[in-house]
């Protein structure tokens, strides 16, 4: 999965990159910079525990920290619209609201108001795809007067991007205007900004964690929102792993940054995870819910697909529960399951095939 923090100036965006990636603070100028985000998972752990392999792989996200946007004037507007179309590619875009006072940091736009934040990112996004659509639109408008093999499909696809239009001009984001698979499939390429789940991140100050909880339930039409404290979650990060869970438990964090990013991506990208694991190696795999065990097997290698049998499954809360595969087989937890069989969050899968 790809995603992009996505701010104004001075949210505090690459502190809270810093913090999921490890990595320094990025410097003011320094463009845009990606890094692969290890995803934290508790099942992950506890497998690579019971079975002891020689390697384990988690899932990672990977992130991107853009820079800084200003809105403020005609040349940043177009600086940060270029930047925009640069999101087209990621999955989630992710965007980070200021909700901390510091008077050390000015807030870019004059005032704290996270809401307001929100609001002018998103109308960007909108008027982001209403230059992409009105493209379309002039497109298609000469298209359609050519009698060619696809002039019934220029057709619809003029009628359909003529809806987003007016979509977006109600302030409405793309998503909204999709009916059906059909009218998905002719717009899935463009990858507009507004027809991906969005998340939030609500950068908040030490102490005002619940008052971020508070405000992320308060947001209406974003798939994922979380707050962060992103000062208290980059110091954590340069504490010895020893001395972090002592540390966070002080400050009354029950999980990291990184888990609660990453929880958030994949709720809102629809994302669950399946495991196999190997006497050499355990691996998390992340697909989108609905997959079924034959598109998973191909995930890991298309002969895998391409010779499928059958996938032998349990699910790890049996394993953990349980304690053993033997004891699983005694008390018929592990399945044979068929190419059709649609894998659930947390199966454990060993794929049978033959190529």
């Amino acid at each position: 999965m790809k995603t992009a923090l996505i701010g104004l100036l001075q949210s505090g965006k690459s502190t809270i990159f810093s913090a999921l990636s490890g990595r320094d603070a990025p410097p003011p100028g320094s463009g845009t910079v990606e890094a692969l985000v290890k995803v934290p998972d508790q099942r992950l752990d506890w497998l690579d525990e019971h079975y002891k392999p020689k390697k384990t792989t988690p899932s990672t996200i990977s992130c991107i920290d853009m820079p800084g946007m200003d809105f403020g004037d005609e040349h940043g507007r177009n600086a940060a619209r270029h930047l925009l179309a640069q999101v087209r590619a990621v999955d989630v875009p992710v965007l980070v609201v200021r909700m901390f006072e510091d008077t050390s940091i000015q807030a870019h736009t004059g005032s704290v108001d996270p809401h307001r934040d929100i609001g002018i990112l998103r109308t960007e996004l909108l008027l982001s795809d209403l230059q992409l659509v009105e493209k379309r639109i002039e497109n298609l408008a000469k298209q359609v007067k050519r009698p060619t093999p696809t002039q019934a499909h220029d057709k619809a696809e003029l009628e359909l991007h003529k809806k987003l239009r007016g979509a977006i001009e109600d302030e409405q984001p793309i998503s909204s205007a999709i009916e059906n698979e059909t009218e998905l499939a002719m717009v899935k390429s463009l990858e507009f900004l507004t027809l991906k789940p969005l998340a939030v991140i609500v950068n908040v100050g030490e102490g005002r964690l619940e008052a971020g909880r508070q405000f992320c339930r308060s947001l209406r039409d974003v798939a994922a929102a979380v707050p962060v404290c992103a000062k208290l979650e980059q110091e954590i990060e340069q504490l010895e792993p020893a001395a972090r869970a002592e540390f966070m438990a002080d400050v009354g964090l029950t999980e990291s940054a990184r888990t609660r990013f990453a929880a958030a991506c994949h709720r809102a990208a629809g994302m669950i995870h399946f495991f196999t694991v190997a006497s050499s190696d355990l691996r998390a795999w992340p697909i989108r819910s609905g997959t079924t065990a034959l598109e998973a097997a191909g995930r890991i290698h298309t002969d895998m697909k391409r010779g499928f049998i059958r996938a032998e499954t349990f699910a790890f809360e049996d394993l953990r529960e349980l304690g053993s595969e033997k004891a699983l087989r005694a008390a018929g937890k592990i399945r044979l399951e068929g190419k059709d069989y649609v894998v659930q969050d947390g199966d454990v899968i060993n794929f049978r095939f033959n190529v």
